[in-house]
């Protein structure tokens, strides 16, 4: 995640390969501003990575459960098809097919953010998978309904940092992806915690209160980190690094 849990740098994948510099062959004038970074091996488009993989058969198990919204399956369905379109509107690959694609963040910047995505692993999809199940042994179905859009939602973007982590795709619309998954589920977090501190105690939870208590905290450790992935990281961050590399890379190739 890039901040996704995912490859963008990519709100929950990051690609794992290291990265080394590379100076571009072009004239003098520009040479002092093309080093930059690249994945060693590049992702073909069409095939799915591990984490990819994983995060697909969560999507399949949660949408077999029944406890998905129809609102949810599409927003997956319209990022999905939005990408494509963006990326031959308005942000088309500049670099030839068999380049790498260019990655946001240096390769000391790129360890700490591994570390932090790590951490959003934990928080946003580790612990409230965890919480899903025990619910079901506790019959806790106010608790698994309203958790369950997050996760769904998260390995959505997951899966779909993935598909944006190509060489199809140029760096604003591997930006974009984080940004919106995360943006949308800010609001589904909301829900959760409002079904854990209104609807739960007005409906007479008959679950344990140490269940109450741990789902209440987890909502608001991940309303917490979202929200400042979203304001603190993404959009102050990433996406103004994504979009100067992409128009700084479009003027030197013009």
């Amino acid at each position: 995640m890039s901040g996704g849990v995912g490859p963008t740098c990519n709100d929950i994948s990051l690609p794992k390969e290291e990265e080394s510099e590379q100076k571009q062959s072009n004239d003098a004038t520009n040479s002092s501003k093309t080093n930059i970074k690249y994945p060693t091996t590049p992702r073909k488009a069409g095939f799915l990575s591990f984490r990819q993989l994983n995060a697909l058969a969560v999507i399949i198990i949660f949408s077999a459960s029944g406890m998905v919204s129809p609102e949810d399956f599409a927003f997956v369905f319209f990022s999905l098809s939005y990408i494509y379109f963006m990326s031959k509107v308005a942000f088309p690959t500049l670099r030839p097919s068999k380049e790498p694609p260019a990655a946001v963040f240096t390769t000391p910047e790129y360890k700490l953010l591994r570390l932090y995505v790590f951490v959003g692993a934990v928080i946003g999809l580790f612990l409230p998978i965890a919480y899903i199940f025990h619910g079901i042994f506790e019959g806790d179905k106010e608790g698994i309904k309203a958790a369950t859009p997050h996760v769904f939602l998260l390995t959505s973007q997951v899966f779909m940092e993935g598909v944006a982590f190509s060489d199809r795709f140029s760096l604003p619309i591997r930006a974009f992806v984080p940004v919106c998954y995360n943006a949308r589920r800010i609001f589904t977090i909301v829900d959760w915690l409002r079904s854990e501190l209104v609807s739960k105690v007005d409906e007479e939870y008959g679950g344990s209160k140490t269940r109450l208590y741990v789902g209440t905290g987890l909502a608001i450790a991940n309303l917490a980190f979202w929200c400042f992935n979203l304001f603190g990281f993404l959009l102050p961050v990433y996406l103004p690094r994504a979009f100067k590399g992409y128009y700084l890379n479009k003027v030197i190739r013009d």
